[in-house]
């Protein structure tokens, strides 16, 4: 047994079933659950993603930046994370990089991507 049979199969039991393929160029809306003292609740997050990164499942993450005032949040998530209850896609925009990290340098008319129908 190799070394990435072995690893894939001690992830198995972790990797939550149903995942999509998340892309760079996607926006994103993520609820994640949060606990706080004895109780819980959904917090949403929205946002385009504009990295992916991890070989393997379980180190599957992806980061999503979204404007709020003027200043950009960006937040990374764990793909397979049990604190992730659902992410819903909402669009596709064209990009042809794996990292869109010169996004944040960019306001305005110059930060508009061109969405995929």
């Amino acid at each position: 047994m190799s070394n990435n049979q072995l690893v894939k199969l001690i992830q198995a039991p972790f990797v939550r079933e149903g995942v999509e393929d998340y892309r760079t160029g996607m926006e994103v809306e993520i609820y994640q659950i949060i606990n706080e003292g004895n109780k819980t609740r959904t917090q949403r997050f929205k946002g385009i993603i504009i990295c992916t990164a991890g070989k393997t499942a379980l180190e599957k993450t992806i980061t999503v930046r979204r404007k709020v005032g003027p200043f950009g949040v960006e937040r990374i998530f764990a793909i397979h994370s049990p604190t992730i209850e659902k992410i819903d896609i909402i669009r596709q925009f064209k990009v042809r990089r794996k990292h869109i990290g010169f996004i944040r340098d960019l306001t305005g008319k110059a930060a508009r991507l061109r969405e995929i129908k």
